[in-house]
This record gives structure tokens, sequence and C-alpha cells, in this order.
């Protein structure tokens, strides 16, 4: 199941193209931001690495690093860098700016299942048009909360907090995509998985499409090569701040 697909793989390399589009029904318009070409660098529990590359020239756009608990954000087109908290604690209106480490680590690998969670599942069918043809895709929904001592306390019921929910398809059993839910029950990260490709040894989605509703933007990730469970030192890992950039801290 979630639990075995995570635990398989270490450590993954993943050559991409990045598009992000900022904007939608809030703000009226929507506006898409240059594609970038790029690589992600993960090793479990939560060593992160992002770099895109400009188009044409192939300098850096952004280089993201994370050692699980803190970030390196920087932005030599802007020389600009942003360290801090691995969460959007206070969304900038530029989207680059709210890149998070979390994002990527959430969306990228479907994370295992802790045992205290408590789950169900559901079916569902989703109907999508391919030309003219509508086709239906029979879905499983695995939703997965925990108990909220809060609001169960005084009740006469246990009161469950959703965390996250989980689509597979119902033929192959493989993700399909994911809701993540923020402490007030609002979707904070929806990703959507593309067919499925063999990447070598790894299985794994050739696209994967994340949208941050609150902050109004979406980033589509399309694979082009996929390397898992090579070693990946810490030097990897590590981000290095030009000293005539401006640096943000973020609590």
């Amino acid at each position: 199941g979630v639990n075995d697909r995570y635990a398989a793989i270490n450590s993954l390399t993943a050559t991409v193209d990045f598009q992000a589009t900022t904007g939608g029904a809030r703000q009226g318009k929507q506006t898409d931001i240059t594609p970038f070409h790029g690589y992600i660098l993960l090793r479990k529990p939560a060593m992160l690495r992002v770099l895109a590359l400009l188009p044409v020239v192939r300098t850096h756009a952004f280089d993201l690093a994370s050692d699980g608990k803190t970030f390196k954000l920087v932005i030599p087109p802007k020389s600009r860098a942003i360290v801090g908290s691995n969460r959007v604690m206070k969304p900038s209106t530029n989207a680059l700016e709210n890149l998070r480490p979390d994002i990527f680590l959430d969306s990228v690998l479907v994370q295992s299942i802790t045992p205290q969670r408590l789950v169900y599942l559901t079916s569902i069918s989703e109907t999508h048009r391919e030309g003219k043809k509508l086709v239906e895709t029979p879905e499983y929904e695995l939703h997965i909360g925990q108990e909220d001592p809060q609001a169960t306390d005084g009740l006469k019921v246990r009161v469950i907090k959703a965390t996250r929910v989980i689509r597979f398809s119902r033929l192959t059993l493989l993700p399909t995509g994911q809701d993540i839910y923020d402490e007030d029950g609002a979707v904070e990260t929806h990703v959507e998985y593309g067919p499925y490709k063999q990447f070598g040894t790894a299985h794994m989605p050739s696209s994967i499409v994340i949208e941050r509703p609150r902050e109004s933007y979406r980033i589509t990730i399309s694979v082009q090569k996929v390397l898992i469970n090579q070693p990946l030192p810490d030097k990897q890992f590590e981000l290095k701040i030009p000293s005539d950039y401006k640096i943000q801290t973020l609590q």
C-alpha cells in the first residue's frame, strides 16, 4: 500500500520541467511564469534540494535546500535569499517566495501513514472528457485524520480532524492525487499525479501538479528522468548564500 511504496524509496533524483501559474478565480486573472528546467533531489527523511534554471541562459532561477527543519531559498535574478522554517507562516505576494520544502516533500512522494492516524476508505467515480468521449475513472479515497481533543472535550462523540485524503485508481491501485489539510480543516495543498511511467527501476507519475489554493498558485512538474536509491551525500544539500545578497528571515 502507501507505506510500502514510500518505504521502497530512500533517495530520489529527478530531472524535471517546472511550469508555474499564479492567480486564478480569487485574483480575477491567471499569469503563467516562464517554464524552468531543473532538478529535484530528495533523501529521506527530509533532505531536499530543488534547483530551477532560467531558459536559454541556464543560470539559476531559484535554488532551494532544506535539512528537514529549516531551509534556504536563493533567488539569483533578484540577488535575494529567504531563510526560515519549512512551512509558510506569512504568504508573500510573489509566488516564488512562497516555495517551501514541505510543499515538495509532501507531494513528490506520497508520505507514509503513521500508526496513530485514523483512516477510512470510500469509493467514487470521476468523469472527465477525452475528446468527444466521457470517460469514467473509478477511484478509492483513503481519508486520514486524527482525533481533535479540544473539539471532543465535553461532547459524547469523538471529533476527527482531517489531515489528508489520498485518491487511488481502483484499476491500478496507484495514487492519482491527494489533498493535504491545514490546522483549520482547509485544503492547504492539492496534488494530482499524471499517468505513471517506468523510469529505469522507478515506476513514477510522469507529471505532478501542485496547487496551493490559499496562495493562488500552481506548479506543474513534468518528469523527464528519475533515479532512485542513489547515494546523495550531505554536500548535495548544501547551499551557500552570496555575501552581497539581501537575506530575509522568516520565523
